[in-house]
Parts: C-alpha cells; sequence; structure tokens
C-alpha cells in the first residue's frame, strides 16, 4: 500500500470533517474548470463545473427536500451565486457524479444557472457511498429516520459493525443502537418521524414495547392526545408490564406464509391495529381486528368507510 493511500484511508477512518480538511491541499492538484457547454475538461485555478455534467449520486441517502426553503435558496443564488462549492468526483466518461451538496444543485438548477463552484476528488465505489454518507450525517436538519437509514447503509454497505460507526462519528454506541430500533417500528410510525409529527424521543419510547399492536396503539394516543416524552415513557411502561386492562394479552400467532404475512402486516399498518389472519390449508380463514375503545371502533369503520 502506498503512502498516498494509508493517508487516504487514515483520514477516511477519522470522519468526513478530517477527510475535508486538506481540501485546498487536494484542489491545487485536482480542481478543473470546465466552460459552459463544454464536455472537456481544462485546467485552471477555480473549478465551476456544467450543471449538465453532473448527475446525483445513487448512493445519497437524502431524499426528502424542502421546496419551499430550496425556492428561497434559489433566489439567495440568483443574487449571490453559490457560496459553498459542492462536492464532486470525476468519473471515466468526463462527466461528474455528486457526493455532497445536492440541495445547492437543485437550487442552482432553479436559479437558472448553467455551471457551479464545485470540489474535484477522486473516489472508488465504496469512498463515494461513505464519503456521502459521512457528509450526510454532518448535517443538523436530517430527521431520525434519515440518520438511523445512514448508519444503517454504513453498516450494511461498508461493512462495518455498531461500534466502527459509533468510532466513525464520534457518538456512543447506545446512541446509534437507539437510531437503529427506529427501523423496526411500523411503517406508519417512521413516516410521522420522517414528517416531523413524531419526535425521536417519543419513537425512541415506542420502540420499547415489542408487540406491533402495542406501538401502533401508543402512536395513535401520542398524536391524538399530545402525549409528552416524558407521559409516552410511562405509558410504554404501563403496558410492558401489563397494567393497563383494555390492551389484549399477547396470542401465539399461527405461522403464515410469507405473503400472507405481508397481507397480515399491511393490514395492521392500514388500521393502526393489530390484525390476526387465520388461513386453513383449504383456502378458508378468519380475520380478526382489535380495537380498545368505542372511538377506536369508529376509526377503525371508519377507515372501512363503514
Amino acid at each position: 500500500m502506498t503512502t498516498n493511500s494509508q493517508n487516504k484511508k487514515k483520514a477516511l477512518g477519522q470522519g468526513i470533517k478530517a477527510l475535508l480538511n486538506n481540501i485546498d491541499e487536494e484542489l491545487k492538484a485536482t480542481e478543473r474548470a470546465i466552460p459552459a457547454g463544454s464536455d472537456k475538461p481544462v485546467i485552471a485555478a477555480g473549478g465551476r463545473v456544467p450543471l449538465h455534467l453532473i448527475s446525483v449520486n445513487p448512493k445519497q441517502p437524502r431524499h426528502d427536500f424542502d421546496e419551499a426553503a430550496l425556492k428561497e435558496l434559489a433566489e439567495s443564488i440568483r443574487e449571490h451565486d453559490i457560496i459553498q462549492p459542492v462536492t464532486v468526483v470525476k468519473m471515466s466518461d468526463g462527466k461528474y457524479m455528486l457526493i455532497s451538496g445536492e440541495r445547492r444543485l437543485r437550487a442552482a438548477k432553479m436559479a437558472g444557472l448553467k455551471d457551479i463552484p464545485a470540489y474535484i476528488r477522486t473516489a472508488n465505489d465504496q469512498e463515494m457511498l461513505e464519503m456521502a454518507l459521512l457528509e450526510n450525517l454532518q448535517r443538523e436538519n436530517l430527521n431520525a429516520i434519515e440518520i438511523a437509514l445512514s448508519y444503517k447503509r454504513l453498516m450494511d454497505e461498508c461493512d462495518m459493525t455498531q461500534e466502527q460507526v459509533s468510532e466513525r462519528m464520534k457518538k456512543e454506541r447506545s446512541t446509534i443502537a437507539n437510531y437503529l430500533r427506529l427501523l423496526k417500528l411500523p411503517p406508519d410510525i417512521q413516516k410521522a418521524v420522517r414528517d416531523n409529527r413524531l419526535t425521536m424521543g417519543h419513537a425512541r419510547a415506542i420502540t420499547g414495547l415489542e408487540n406491533v399492536d402495542e406501538q401502533l396503539y401508543l402512536y395513535r394516543e401520542t398524536l391524538q392526545k399530545g402525549l409528552s416524552v416524558r407521559q409516552v415513557e410511562q405509558l410504554a411502561k404501563n403496558l410492558a408490564t401489563g397494567k393497563k386492562s383494555h390492551v389484549a394479552p399477547t396470542k401465539t400467532e399461527p405461522k403464515l406464509a410469507p405473503a400472507y404475512r405481508r397481507i397480515q402486516d399491511n393490514m395492521a399498518s392500514h388500521f393502526s391495529t393489530k390484525v390476526m389472519l387465520n388461513r386453513k390449508k383449504n383456502g378458508k380463514g378468519s380475520i380478526v381486528i382489535d380495537f380498545y375503545s368505542d372511538e377506536d371502533l369508529e376509526r377503525i369503520m371508519d377507515a372501512m368507510k363503514l
């Protein structure tokens, strides 16, 4: 292994801030400026890359963008241009893959810019993913699900353990574990976190329950009654210890084929309550939908449009 590659690996291992600390030094050797409308790069001191040559990184972990905020940024860009360059990787076909700065790239297109200032780097596929994930995790406006997904991708696609992610991000391992547990919650609850209708604290309290029906019940109670995090934690504790009489006892669910299990899970998500689907070998069966009060029954009937 060469000294240069060792240095890059060491910098990458220290996180995105360490990785970008020497950006100015690298720019002297790697930065390119490309005239608008041209596909051929030329060497220059400053780097502006035509927007039509930049493609969005498919490994970018962030997918949610506030349209109103993008329009505001676009107006600012029309007046002042882009102050902070995006980061791109030069591809073999002469085009560029975006590593960080998709929000700025989108706003630049909205503002009608033809090119954009950029830091030009070299990286392999895994380094591209790791740089994108680490850079993304430095942002303050990510929701808890986006953070959790980024941690999971670091583990799955960059072959890291929780301990390695913890070291890389300078976070306690328990913090990483708490985020990852959010990804085990039902889709409706995850979406509420993504939409900022449910805080990380509320969602974390709900993860303390193992049964999906209890999680969904607590989720509904939280939104409908505006419960505080402490109230949700206490209610979760009550449910877990069986102190709530209206919570149905846990039953042993019959084994279902994967296709029928998906149907059962989809129905539970649609009605936001526990659903038990029983199917016999002859194709006959039954569906049991739990409810915990008259109001809960009315809510389910509304969902059925009855």
